[in-house]
């Protein structure tokens, strides 16, 4: 027993000095404590002077380097994780780094091996993770070939330049994904003609999962998102998530809860799509705010662990809050949920900007020179960002409960003595006006406090609370106890500073 207890001490032992990197994995667990910060590397943050982005379809000039010259504007934010483009070579203009070519190198778009080490230190340094964007699901376009090009079939099967897949064994057979309903089809078809890898192979399988180990020991790297997850079959899956080492979300894009639900297991976590959907109809499509309530409640009955889920309103796949509802306030308190409620919150790079435009590739425009740091969306962000992560409440997984909803309110709280109380709505209002809501959680002479101004306070009476709105700006309040009327968690900017520079259009709106 002893002689055993040695030798596995000493193996681990080795195993840190040979990999010091594993000795910082980041476990499901404490990724709960993350908000991610979405970037897309080619265009977040160039080096130098950066020129202007004139073809979305091809690179802009966005670096690993970059990043690091702009890593106080994400901690400003409140992010402490971001998630990165996949880092590996791709095929002619692969910027998003989802048509890879070679696995074993770095894109030189984004720079070398030693830039992507230096973002990593860095990061560390400011206790910011990062997770990269990986695909096992298929390779990029063979030559002569693309989405939007036509090709002879002896073009599509030509695998010469790929490494390490470049035999026809490597591959599904040729077929293209028809319907989406038929999950053989999307398992062992091509989406938009890239090349499908066959993980039942045993050479790509054994490679893929060896491949994902050594970049987890070899580099640090804190988690990875997984793309195109529902494309590939699930026990796949469950190997690869053992052989990364570390937490692994996954994109399941289908806003169907017991079909996304299944993902979860075999990995630690998926987006969180369904919400994503329910909130679009709600925020932008005036849906009643109670339909929140149902996908949670369905959400708790088929996902293993809903706190894990990533929950985000924009992202490179789908178009922008703004280009669909141009309201502010809106999208203020859409962002007060996503912030607030339980889960991992992902911001994409620009919604603090107001960017607004439409679907892939306007939704990737380049970032720059846009880092304006007092902009209303970027304050109103942070505010609630920090609030979230110095609160004694652990937001992603203490309890939530439905205080109160209707069609056009919602009113949520947060720990299991109520300590947050959240008011958000969809309900569009030009001007001031009070609201009185049933709050049963609380007694009477329960004094709840706003997080960033002790002067605005409501108390309980007859069991129910009156609450004045601006512009029905979303708010929060903390319940007041005998040390914190003095010490709540402040930030730097009031939300009724930022409604008024909504009210005067004071904001800037990417063009």
């Amino acid at each position: 027993m002893c002689s055993a207890y040695i030798m596995k001490t000493v193996f681990i032992v080795c195993v840190i000095i040979l990999y010091p990197s594993l000795s910082h994995l980041k476990s499901q667990e404490e990724w709960k404590s993350r908000i991610i910060y979405q970037i897309l590397t080619d265009r977040f943050a160039a080096e130098g002077e950066p020129t202007t982005c004139t073809d979305l379809r091809s690179y802009c000039g966005g670096t690993f380097r970059g990043i690091v010259g702009k890593l106080d504007y994400i901690s400003g934010l409140g992010a402490n994780a971001i998630w990165i483009s996949p880092i590996v070579v791709n095929t002619p203009k692969g910027y998003h780094g989802y048509w890879a070519k070679d696995i074993y190198n770095f894109n030189e778009h984004f720079g070398t091996e030693e830039d992507f080490k230096y973002l990593l230190s860095e990061c560390h340094k400011r206790d910011i993770w990062v997770m990269v964007d990986v695909v096992a699901n298929h390779m990029g376009y063979t030559d002569g070939c693309c989405w939007n090009v036509d090709c002879d079939k002896q073009q599509l099967v030509n695998f010469t330049g790929f490494s390490p897949f470049n035999r026809s064994e490597d591959y599904h057979s040729l077929c293209e994904i028809m319907n989406w309903k038929n999950q053989t089809e999307v398992e062992l078809c091509r989406l938009a003609k890239l090349p499908d890898l066959n993980q039942s192979n045993q050479y790509v399988r054994s490679t893929l999962l060896n491949w994902i180990s050594e970049l987890t020991k070899k580099y640090g790297i804190d988690g990875y998102r997984i793309d195109t997850a529902t494309e590939v079959a699930k026990d796949f899956w469950s190997e690869f998530q053992v052989a990364a080492g570390v937490f692994c979300l996954g994109e399941a894009s289908s806003g169907n809860i017991t079909y996304t639900a299944e993902y979860q297991g075999p990995l630690n976590s998926i987006l969180n799509y369904p919400l994503y959907y329910t909130m679009k109809r709600v925020f932008t499509g005036n849906q009643s705010m109670k339909t929140l309530t149902t996908t949670v409640d369905q959400e708790l009955m088929k996902f293993e662990d809903i706190t894990v889920l990533g929950n985000f309103i924009d992202n490179h796949d789908v178009q922008r809050f703004l280009s669909i509802s141009p309201n502010i306030t809106m999208l203020m308190n859409n962002l007060a949920y996503v912030l607030l409620s339980q889960g991992i919150p992902i911001i994409y790079y620009g919604t603090e900007q107001a960017f607004n435009a439409g679907n892939d590739p306007e939704n990737r425009e380049a970032l720059w020179p846009h880092y304006n740091q007092t902009s209303p969306l970027y304050k109103f962000i942070s505010q609630l960002s920090h609030f979230r992560r110095r609160s004694d409440l652990d937001f992603s997984s203490d309890q939530q409960t439905e205080v109160y909803a209707s069609d056009d309110y919602f009113i949520l709280s947060r720990g299991d003595k109520h300590q947050v109380l959240i008011f958000i709505t969809n309900k569009i209002s030009d001007g001031n006006l009070t609201k009185t809501f049933p709050v049963n959680v609380y007694t009477d002479g329960t004094v709840l406090v706003n997080i960033e101004n002790d002067k605005d306070f409501i108390k309980v009476t007859n069991r129910s609370i009156d609450v004045q709105f601006y512009k029905n700006m979303p708010k929060v309040f903390r319940l007041q106890t005998n040390t914190n009327s003095g010490d709540l968690v402040r930030v730097s900017i009031v939300m009724t500073i930022l409604s008024a520079l909504v009210t005067l259009g004071i904001y800037w709106v990417a063009p």
